[in-house]
């Protein structure tokens, strides 16, 4: 049985990143950067004023700040603004360029204008209150690198560079099927012994935070031939074959002997942590493989720890882990050491309050939670107060 990291290193060792394409900036919110965005000129491109003010020489206003100076103008955002002779000054708003000839800009709130002049009631250094032409970045320099998740503000940063469309990679298809003759459509009419499927919503939702592409297809009864079908079929149409349910070691456990039948490699089925010891992963041709178990919190903790990282992988992401944090537990913990556990949480600043109902098919406690919080295999109890690690599910 592998080890949370041994079995997370061997499935991003075979997430070879996707092919490219190129998005308009208003499709690229939370795709991954393909390419090296470089400035191809100066940002700023120009010299302009970072307030309204008068546009100088600073050596005039030191020499003549009592007595004013001439005013010749204003220039607002988007004026190209004429040379500025020596011994006058300029009206200038926020973001205008600086005339040729001043260096600076003394606000508004130092100066007095008054019948053509203005006078200062400060001194002047070269350019006070003025954005410098590449203050951001020189022209040629790197703006952001490949691998890098398109957020709004590196969106905005693209936009600013004049890049109306980016090369970005392929967002990964996946093909989820859950597996069981128990399950059902949500809101479908009821029948004796069969559950609302629920696995299938909430991972949609997890994929789509990664900006893969997820299609659903119909619960598969428990059936091996049929079932076999189902992924034989699919292999070649998808980059992640994700199925929930019947990876465990019962008699009606068919996933991975229809896995295996229908052409795929399988790597590893079991995994050392709490919840979501059986784990499938393998690969048919170019389509990877991931069995989920199908207890809902089960599922959809693996998925988070194992699934997600992989489809940022597929896409070159430059950082596919959730980022760890550090919490104080509240309550002493306890466990049957020999698996890492995953404990769902709910934070109060840094001190977390584990819920007390950690059953993996306790759907409630993994809506009402907002970390998970990990014990160390080796570790069998913690005591209140105690430093662990943890994951907070926004950072998913």
């Amino acid at each position: 049985m592998l080890s949370f990291l041994e079995a997370r290193a061997q499935i991003l060792a075979q997430a070879v990143p996707l092919g490219c394409e190129s998005v308009v900036l208003s499709r690229a919110h939370g795709r991954v950067l393909a390419e090296e965005l470089t400035a191809a000129e100066a940002l700023p491109p120009f010299d302009y004023s970072a307030m309204d003010g008068y546009a100088v020489r600073a050596e005039d206003v030191n020499d003549r700040s009592r007595e004013g100076l001439p005013l010749v103008g204003e220039c607002r955002a988007g004026d190209t603004p004429s040379d500025l002779r020596p011994g006058t000054a300029l009206r200038i708003f926020t973001g205008a360029p600086l005339p040729r000839g001043a260096d600076a800009v003394v606000i508004q709130e130092n100066a007095e204008a008054s019948d053509g002049r203005v006078s200062f009631t400060s001194g002047a250094r070269p350019f006070d209150n003025v954005r410098r032409e590449g203050d951001d970045l020189a022209r040629g320099a790197v703006a952001l690198a490949p691998g890098t998740r398109l957020g709004p503000f590196q969106l905005g940063l693209a936009a600013a560079l004049d890049r109306a469309e980016l090369l970005v990679r392929k967002r990964p298809k996946v093909r989820l099927f859950a597996t069981g003759s128990e399950l059902r459509a949500p809101g479908s009419p009821r029948t004796p012994g069969q559950i609302p499927e629920s696995n299938s919503v909430a991972l949609s939702a997890l994929a789509a935070l990664t900006a893969a592409e997820v299609e659903l297809e119909a619960a598969l009864a428990d059936d091996l031939p049929s079932t076999t079908q189902s992924f034989a079929r699919s292999f070649g149409e998808c980059d992640l074959l994700l199925t929930v349910g019947g990876v465990s070691v019962g008699d009606h456990d068919l996933v991975r002997p229809a896995l295996e039948a229908a052409g795929a490699t399988l790597s590893f089925w079991k995994v050392a942590i709490k919840p979501g010891k059986p784990l499938t992963f393998g690969r048919a041709g170019n389509t990877l493989v991931l069995g989920l178990p199908g207890n809902p919190v089960s599922a959809q903790v693996t998925f988070a720890l194992f699934g997600m990282p992989l489809l940022r992988a597929l896409q070159g992401d430059s950082a596919p882990l959730p980022s760890i944090t550090r919490v104080i537990l509240e309550a002493p913990l306890s466990q049957k050491a020999g698996r890492l556990g995953f404990y769902r949480a709910r934070l109060d600043g840094q001190r977390a309050h584990v819920e007390s109902n950690q059953a993996s098919g306790s759907a409630l406690s993994l809506a009402h939670a907002d970390a998970l919080v990990l014990m160390p295999a080796e570790a069998s109890h913690c005591a209140a107060g105690s430093e662990l690690d943890a994951i907070r599910l926004r950072d998913l």
